[in-house]
């Protein structure tokens, strides 16, 4: 029985790396196509779905500064992919979002995997299935989302490769 569960779950290990490098391969071509790198990539997949955010949320969201939020953004503008406009309710604030052509662009490019997806997983698994496939990502990102943040707050190491203070 202990051998079956150690089987499975390193199946289960290998199958989520596997899929990461799937993913982490999509998303760099997506990049290319699009001609930004993958941190303005990840920023445009947060604004496709949020319609809009300030800096700060970005900044917040992808563990960025607020000098290098700026530097992204004004790339990100630069390429026609992004605007700004000024806050409804902050006037020191302005907000973020994705243009019409990127937005077409970007679902031009995501569509074919998107319906492959959705056609093929729907018919092989069930509802009950999905649910708890869901339920198991969810699950994860939360865990790694908590350790993201744990190796955001751990210092970088100085030049010469010496590490920085351990995590308390």
């Amino acid at each position: 029985m202990a051998e079956k569960t150690e089987a499975i779950r390193a199946a289960l290990g290998r199958g989520i790396q596997a899929y990461q490098g799937a993913v982490d391969d999509f998303d760099r071509e997506m990049a290319r196509l699009l001609g930004v790198n993958e941190t303005d990539l990840r920023c445009l997949e947060l604004l496709l779905p949020a319609e809009r955010a300030t800096p700060g949320e970005l900044g917040s969201r992808l563990g960025l500064t607020t000098g290098s939020v700026t530097a992204m953004i004004d790339r990100l503008e630069k390429r026609g992919h992004l605007t700004r406009t000024p806050h409804p309710t902050d006037r020191r604030s302005t907000l973020v979002q994705v243009t019409p052509a990127l937005r077409q662009q970007a679902f031009a490019l995501m569509e074919p995997f998107l319906d492959d997806s959705a056609t093929e997983v729907y018919a092989r698994y069930s509802d009950e299935q999905l649910a708890l496939v869901a339920d198991f990502l969810d699950f994860s990102r939360g865990i790694q989302e908590r350790h993201t943040e744990r190796l955001r707050a751990v210092a970088a190491p100085k030049r010469g490769g010496k590490a920085g203070p351990a995590p308390a």
